[in-house]
């Protein structure tokens, strides 16, 4: 069974022992949350095959909807992040898009293995009520959807690409390398591979991080791509920061990764859905702000959504920056 690496090396994660962890993430449970939701049309997203737009589902997961393509990220739509219905992280805001919401899916982005990024139970119903729909995952994933009855998928090593469709429409997909991990249970870790990818399509381009520590990958990333017209970036799950710093970026770290990709319009993730770490839920919003500030970087430049937002965006002013988002997709 192959081991996959990181490209660039970094400390071991130090500062907190598993049963510590364990024990400040129980009391942290304890805390009350609530997030407000954010508005969508499902009609309209259902019809939508000529204006792009972004809706948040939650955590990595996204809509997009751009050049007559309906894309999916990192989908999770089940009640837990865990391989069991009675245990592990539960939601804390419901799927901001349910099953019944979505428009027909042409395709969906896997980045890793994790169970707040690959849930079973919600790409076995995606397969299931949108056949034509294709799957682009990283190394040794290709198995485990074939195991489920998927076979529309596309395994992609780092820098290697795929198109979607064919002829001058077809869109790009290609696995970019970024900083972390995988493994769904006691065994397997670093069994198959992790990525970011990048689409490309009817004259945009966009990044989707998965989940990611930050590393040199992202100067890596930008000198094959940027500009980039959206980056879809992590900003929480970052405390204790000894123990995650190498596997998952903070605010700070977000604002530069967004820098150095040089994004027109960059959207915050992961963060507000599963409680995995130790940070206040309400938080990463709070330090991106700061983060913002203290770079000079326009708020607008770098925006966080509600569960369930959608925005229509503009991409064809290729001098406008950031693209054009207004909050209605109606």
């Amino acid at each position: 069974m192959p081991r996959y690496r990181n490209r660039y090396p970094y400390p071991p994660r130090a500062g907190f022992s598993a049963l510590r962890f364990l024990r400040e993430l129980r009391r942290q449970a304890r805390v009350p949350v609530a997030f407000p939701r954010g508005r969508h049309d499902a009609a309209w997203l259902a019809a939508n095959r000529r204006e792009t737009s972004l809706t948040w589902i939650g955590h990595a997961s996204f809509l997009l909807q751009h050049g007559g393509l309906n894309l999916l990220t990192d989908p999770h739509l089940s009640g837990r992040a865990s391989p069991f219905s009675f245990a592990g992280p539960a939601r804390l805001a419901p799927p901001g898009l349910e099953f019944h919401e979505l428009p027909p899916i042409d395709a969906v982005l896997i980045s890793h293995n994790h169970y707040d990024h690959l849930d079973a139970l919600t790409v076995r119903r995606l397969a299931r009520e949108h056949p034509g729909l294709r799957f682009f995952v990283p190394l040794g994933l290709a198995d485990w959807f074939r195991r489920r009855g998927i076979e529309r998928v596309t395994e992609l090593d780092w820098w290697q690409s795929a198109e979607l469709g064919a002829g001058a429409g077809a869109a790009r997909v290609t696995a970019v390398p970024v900083q972390h991990f995988s493994g769904r249970g006691l065994r397997d870790r670093n069994a198959t591979l992790w990525c970011g990818m990048v689409f490309e399509h009817a004259g945009a381009k966009v990044f989707f991080a998965g989940d990611t520590g930050y590393s040199r990958d992202f100067a890596d990333i930008a000198a094959r791509f940027a500009p980039f017209d959206l980056a879809l970036i992590p900003i929480g799950a970052y405390e204790p920061r000894g123990f995650m710093a190498p596997v998952h970026v903070n605010p700070e770290e977000a604002v530069r990764i967004h820098q150095e990709l040089g994004s027109r319009l960059s959207v915050a993730m992961h963060w507000g859905t599963f409680r995995l770490t130790l940070e206040p839920m309400d938080e990463p919003p709070r330090r991106l702000a700061a983060a913002l500030a203290a770079a000079g970087i326009p708020p607008e430049r770098f925006i966080v959504m509600r569960h369930g937002e959608c925005r229509r965006l503009d991409f064809s002013d290729a001098r406008a920056a950031p693209p054009t988002a207004r909050a209605a997709c109606a």
